[in-house]
């Protein structure tokens, strides 16, 4: 077992929230969406980016930045900034974007699992859809 605590966290956190507007051309939207999941990866800071779905066809996506520098790179970035323009006019009936500073960072693992206890670390997994 092992476990990681971080003392000061900078980490920043952004939900956001999105819901296409009937009559979107969903093929421009998937290119822009995965072209937006490109270029945030290519950001000094950047720490990972998942997805999910909802039932309603919500979709949020969880972005993970060292700190603040990293996230305000990311929200002056040219391309980012017009898929914004393009989301509100084209793709989006509605979106919300939360950015969220991490107040506690601390994380439990099980380094070699028992293939006993296999099953049930896997029945606890979250069974939302996600692109990574």
């Amino acid at each position: 077992m092992s476990y990681r605590r971080v003392k000061d966290p900078t980490e920043v956190i952004v939900i956001f929230k999105t819901h296409l507007r009937e009559g979107a051309d969903s093929e421009a939207y998937r290119k822009t969406s995965r072209r937006m999941h490109e270029l945030v990866e290519q950001i000094p800071g950047f720490i990972s980016i998942k997805a999910y779905t909802a039932e309603d066809g919500e979709e949020i996506d969880l972005v993970r930045f060292a700190n603040e520098e990293a996230l305000r790179t990311w929200k002056e970035q040219p391309d980012h900034l017009e898929a914004q323009r393009r989301g509100r006019e084209e793709f989006y009936d509605r979106y919300s974007v939360q950015a969220c500073k991490v107040v506690r960072d601390y994380e439990f693992r099980v380094d070699a699992l028992d293939p006993s206890h296999e099953a049930d670390h896997n029945r606890g997994k979250s069974q939302g859809l996600s692109t990574q």
